[in-house]
């Protein structure tokens, strides 16, 4: 079940968004439960380039799927390092793979201190408990 699919090596947001810290840069991209909410992926779009920065809190793209549009935040502030390009003609990689091959974009942060901001995998765990009920 998608509620149990979450990972201890990253942070996560009340959107259900990962944010997963490595070398220095953040990783981001949906978990399983926003996937399992969606459904069916149809598309990804990431509205941002390399190079440009980015707000916490700001959308930086949407998700489409069979039920539904949904707005991308970023979970931290900073400097757009990659973007995975991959999911603009495969967006079901992030219904195969959300925590792996769809993750979506890359940021170097400007202020590490904002990771602390997040849910913490016991904390997140707690908020799919309340969505269930």
């Amino acid at each position: 079940m998608a509620q149990d699919d979450v990972r201890s090596d990253r942070k996560y947001t009340k959107d259900h968004e990962w944010a997963k810290e490595e070398d220095g840069k953040i990783s981001i991209g949906i978990t399983a439960y926003a996937v399992d909410q969606l459904g069916e992926i149809t598309l990804v779009n990431l509205d941002v380039r390399v190079g440009e920065t980015i707000t916490a809190g700001k959308a930086f793209g949407t998700i489409e799927s069979v039920k539904t549009l949904s707005d991308l935040f970023a979970p931290v502030s900073g400097k757009i390092v990659r973007i995975n390009s991959d999911l603009e003609n495969k967006p079901e990689k992030v219904n195969e793979a959300c925590y792996d091959l769809g993750w979506m974009i890359e940021i170097e942060p400007s202020d590490k201190g904002e990771l602390d901001t997040l849910l913490d995998v016991e904390a997140y765990r707690e908020l799919l408990k309340s969505a269930a009920h």
